[in-house]
């Protein structure tokens, strides 16, 4: 089943002080990623969404979503966005160190040291919402099929 008719997404992984963000493309896999605080989310959505063409904003459903959700009504209510959709982040940290350490290997003593004993040195909060625009891109294909 093919996505191509798919926009790019936005996708949030929410927290208190800071949040992972990603444009997600169905094919082009992550156009852009960042760790934001919470405080300028809103405002860098409100930019990022109209550059990529997103529609939706992909938003995990665990801490801090429900208050995050009423602080993005703006973007819905501005026509910034069409929707804002939970998706299921349980998982998500441990899958986003995985993929942060397959884009930046780890060098010098730290590369004989097994990937699952090593933390990443900075936020991995972006990575997470990365994983969480793939989840959303998979569950639209399973229910095409």
């Amino acid at each position: 089943m093919s996505l191509l008719a798919e926009p790019p997404v936005l996708a949030v992984d929410p927290g208190r002080k800071k949040c992972g963000v990603a444009v997600v493309d169905p094919q082009r896999g992550a156009l852009w990623h960042q760790v934001v605080m919470t405080a300028d989310l809103l405002p860098m959505i409100m930019n990022l969404a109209p550059r990529f063409g997103c529609r939706s904003l992909i938003l995990g459903d665990q801490t801090f979503s429900s208050t995050l959700r009423e602080a993005l009504q703006p973007l819905l209510d501005q026509a910034v966005l069409q929707e804002i959709l939970l998706i299921d982040e349980r998982g998500s940290t441990e899958e986003a160190r995985s993929r942060y350490w397959e884009a930046e290997p780890p060098t010098g003593w730290r590369r004989f040291i097994p990937l699952g004993l090593l933390f990443p040195p900075c936020a991995i909060d972006d990575f997470a919402a990365i994983i969480l625009g793939e989840r959303y891109f998979k569950k639209i294909v399973k229910k095409k099929l």
